[in-house]
C-alpha cells in the first residue's frame, strides 16, 4: 500500500515508518520538524529511513489545510497512520493553544482530506491520558472518558469524537489507538526514561512525582508499532447491531482500542531496572503530584488481542535493557 505517516520524524512515527517499509509498503512521511524538542534528533531518525527507496519525506504543517488536501489529491493514499501531535501533558499547561492547533485542527484537516480523497483505513494515535480521573482499572475502551485532567487529554478525546463523526457521516473507517507510556530507543528527550538516564549519567538527582508512588503501564515501542501495523490491515466495518452503549465501537466503521503492556509497573521499579542497566544509582527527590498527572495507568488489551491475535509482550526488564544499550552505544 501507499501509506501516509504523519509525525514521521517523531519517536513512534519513525519506528512505524520503518516497519511499514520493511514489509514492502510505500511510505510518505509527513512532519513539520517543530522545535518542541531537538530538531537534530528528528533529522537523525529520518536519516535512518531515507536510504529506503520506498520512503519520501514531506515537510509541512498539519494546520495547513490546503497543503494537506493537495498532498492527498496528488498521492492518492491507500491508508493513513496519523501519529503527529503536540505531545506532553505538562507542556499543555503552559502552551494550550499549541495543542489545539496541532491535535484538533491538524486532525480535522486529516479527516477532511480522507473525506474528499477516500482511504481504506485511517489509524490515529489517541492516548491513555483520556482516562483522566477514571479510577476503575484496568482501563477499558468502553469506560467513560468524560473527565480529562489535562488539555492534552482533552484534545485526544476530541480527536476520537471527530473521528466518530466522520466515520458516521462519510463512512471513513477509523481506528483510534490509546497508547500507554511508550518508551525505548530514539524516544523523546522530555520523556521520563531519557530524563532519568541523563540525570543518572551526569550525577544529577531525578524528580519522582507523587513521592514516587506512581504506577505506569510501560509499553515498549516495538510492541506499539506491531499493534499499529496489525490494526492498519483490519479496518472496522459498520455494526448495524450496535446500540450505542459502547464507546469503543459504533454502527459506523469506527473503533477505539488500547495498546499497552497490560501490566502496570511501579515507577520505583522502573528506576531500579534503569539503575541496574546503567550501573549507577540515582539520587532521588520525592515531589508532590503534578497538575494534570494521574497516579496509575493499566490497559485492558484483550480487545486488541481478539482483533489481531497480538498482545504487547516486551517486559520492562527487557525493554529498559534495550534502551540502556542504545543509550550507551548509539545515541
Amino acid at each position: 500500500m501507499k501509506i501516509l505517516v504523519t509525525g514521521a520524524a517523531g519517536f513512534i512515527g519513525a519506528a512505524t515508518s520503518a516497519a511499514l517499509l520493511d514489509r514492502g509498503d510505500e511510505v510518505v512521511g509527513f512532519d513539520n520538524l517543530n522545535a518542541y524538542y531537538s530538531v537534530e534528533l528528528k533529522k537523525r531518525r529520518l536519516a535512518l529511513l531515507e536510504p529506503n527507496p520506498g520512503f519520501r519525506f514531506v515537510k509541512a504543517d498539519l494546520a495547513d489545510a490546503k497543503a494537506i488536501d493537495a498532498l492527498f489529491a496528488e498521492e492518492k493514499f491507500d491508508a493513513v497512520v496519523h501519529l503527529a501531535a503536540q505531545a506532553g501533558v505538562r507542556h499543555s499547561l503552559e502552551s494550550p493553544r499549541t495543542y489545539v492547533d496541532s491535535n484538533v485542527v491538524g486532525t480535522l484537516n486529516v479527516l477532511e482530506a480522507c473525506r474528499f480523497h477516500p482511504v481504506r483505513h485511517l489509524v490515529y494515535a489517541s492516548s491513555s491520558s483520556v482516562y483522566g480521573a477514571n479510577r476503575v482499572q484496568p482501563f477499558s475502551a468502553d469506560h467513560s472518558v468524560d473527565h480529562p485532567v489535562s488539555l492534552y487529554a482533552a484534545t485526544k478525546k476530541c480527536d476520537e469524537l471527530m473521528a466518530h463523526t466522520y466515520s458516521h457521516l462519510f463512512g471513513i473507517p477509523t481506528t483510534g489507538l490509546r497508547f500507554f507510556t511508550v518508551y525505548g530507543p530514539w524516544g523523546r528527550p522530555d520523556m521520563a526514561l531519557f530524563l532519568f538516564a541523563d540525570a543518572i549519567e551526569n550525577g544529577r538527582p531525578i524528580r519522582l512525582f507523587n513521592r514516587g508512588d506512581m504506577r505506569r503501564d510501560f509499553t515498549y515501542v516495538d510492541d506499539i508499532v506491531e499493534g499499529v501495523v496489525r490494526v492498519l490491515d483490519l479496518p472496522p466495518e459498520p455494526d448495524e447491531g450496535d446500540d450505542g452503549s459502547k464507546p469503543s465501537s459504533a454502527r459506523a466503521p469506527y473503533r477505539v482500542l488500547n495498546i499497552g503492556r497490560g501490566e502496570p509497573t511501579p515507577l520505583l521499579r522502573f528506576v531500579e531496572v534503569l539503575e541496574e542497566n546503567l550501573g549507577k544509582k540515582a539520587e532521588r527527590i520525592l515531589e508532590p503530584m503534578q497538575p494534570g498527572d494521574v497516579p496509575s495507568t493499566w490497559a485492558d488489551v484483550e480487545p486488541l488481542r481478539k482483533l489481531t491475535g497480538f498482545s504487547p509482550r516486551v517486559s520492562v526488564e527487557e525493554g529498559v535493557a534495550r534502551f540502556a544499550k542504545w543509550w550507551k552505544e548509539e545515541r
